[in-house]
């Protein structure tokens, strides 16, 4: 993946995070009102976060991809999501009313940008 561009402040500005982000993020506002949407979302982002961050392995240095930190990067999670919306296209889905799988990932990805502070650094 190109590197996104980035304003003068560090913003990401091309990043596919941003769009996810646009269309997604407002669905977290629902967590208040339905608790087991907080489940779902939290389950569907451990499992992004586990794809994308893996444990350092003892006595060996880290390579690319390696974390030690636990944290989600940008670069990484973009990647994912531009996989993972592809499959989308190439699958023609749209969106649901609800939720599906897609949705829910795609808001656990909202919940993970939020969370690691993605777009601002």
């Amino acid at each position: 993946m190109h590197e996104p561009s980035e304003h003068g402040d560090g913003r990401a500005v091309d990043c596919p995070l941003v769009g996810v982000v646009a269309t997604y993020l407002p669905r977290l506002s629902e967590f208040a009102f339905e608790p087991g949407l907080v489940a779902a979302v939290d389950q569907h982002a451990a499992s992004v976060r586990d794809a994308l961050v893996r444990p350092r392995r003892r006595g060996a240095g880290l390579g690319p991809g390696w974390s030690d930190s636990g944290s989600v990067r940008r670069e990484d999670l973009a990647d994912y999501v531009l996989g993972f919306t592809d499959r989308l296209a190439e699958a023609e889905w749209t969106e649901p009313v609800g939720y599906d799988f897609a949705t829910l990932r795609l808001t656990a990805v909202c919940w993970l940008v939020r969370e690691h502070d993605l777009l601002s650094r």
